[in-house]
Formats: C-alpha cells, structure tokens, sequence
C-alpha cells in the first residue's frame, strides 16, 4: 500500500528566534501571516498537527482541519524547556554534550533521542499500513528524527539537518521502506 507524507514545520517563534529550547509559546505575528500565504496544499486522507499551539497555530493559519496526534509532540527537553541554549552549553557542557551524542542520554530529565526516534518511527509505520495522503504539522525535531530514519541514518545525524519553520518535507512509502523524496 502506498503512503504519500507531508511533513510541515511550524512555523518561527520567540524561542526559535533566540535559540532557547521551546516552551508552548505561540508564533510570531509574521510566521501566521507567511503561513497563510503558502501554496495550496494537495488534498489529504488524513491531516494531523502536534498538540503544541505553534503547531496547531500553523495548521490553522494553512487553513487545515487538523487532528491532535500525541506522538507529534515536540521533542521533550525537560527541565531545560525556555532555556537559551548557549546557556546550558555554559552551565552543563557534559550533559549537552552526552545528550547531544548519546542516543539514550536525557540528563534534562526530557526526551532521548532513541525515544523520540522509537516514538516517531512507530507512527511513521502506523501510517504506511493505512496508506494515503497524511499531512503532518510538526516540529523540527520531529521532521529531523523522520529523516534520520528513513536514511537508516545513526541518531547524532539528527544534528547534520537544518529544518527551516514552515519548510515542507515530502516521504513515501511503499509499504515495505520509507523514501525521502525531493
């Protein structure tokens, strides 16, 4: 059976502006009206955003009648959520540094990111055996964890993408593997 997925970034908050790790902050002004002047979107079987209201905020903005989907939720970064990253780059480098290279490290007390890959495959092969069209409105993380796993790539590649707010990621599956498609 074959699945079209359409990967949609949020688009930019306060946060992702400064570099701080993300808190349910809403968008900015400018990212709702950019997201209201995206292209039409191809019709979908299925349309589901993340829980976070920057997300549901792109949804509507896109004008998406979206379904909340749990394990779209951004990447749990714990007790260091709102926090600049330069910051705990200073104050903790070693757990920066094992959560940043250690696929199963979560010294913030968040996510690992062998969990966000577990939790993000598993919906990924749910949706290959329902086939169709999905649209996705997610976070970065979510959208750089997809990739990674599609390319059987290991976890510290998730740090090699640069996932732009608003940028559109197209993957395919044919039942059996999932493929990026560009």
């Amino acid at each position: 059976m074959n699945t079209r997925l359409t990967w949609i970034c949020h688009g930019a908050t306060a946060a992702s502006r400064k570099a701080l790790f993300p808190l349910d902050e809403p968008l900015e002004d400018k990212a709702s009206e950019e997201a209201a002047r995206m292209t039409a979107l191809p019709r979908a079987d299925r349309i589901v955003t993340s829980p976070a209201l920057r997300a549901r905020q792109t949804a509507t903005a896109l004008r998406l009648d979206a379904q909340i989907e749990q394990r779209l939720a951004d990447c749990d970064n714990g007790r260091w959520a709102g926090r600049p990253i330069a910051a705990i780059g200073t104050e903790e480098p070693e757990n920066l540094m094992a959560w940043m290279s250690d696929p199963e490290a979560a010294p913030h007390g968040g996510d690992s990111f062998l969990g966000l890959r577990t939790r993000v495959a598993g919906w990924m092969d749910e949706q290959s055996t329902l086939g169709g069209h999905v649209i996705a409105v997610t976070h970065a993380s979510i959208i750089r964890t997809a990739i990674a796993h599609v390319l059987q790539a290991p976890l510290p590649s998730f740090w090699l993408v640069d996932v732009e707010p608003l940028v559109v990621v197209r993957m395919t599956s044919n039942g059996q593997r999932w493929s990026l498609r560009l």
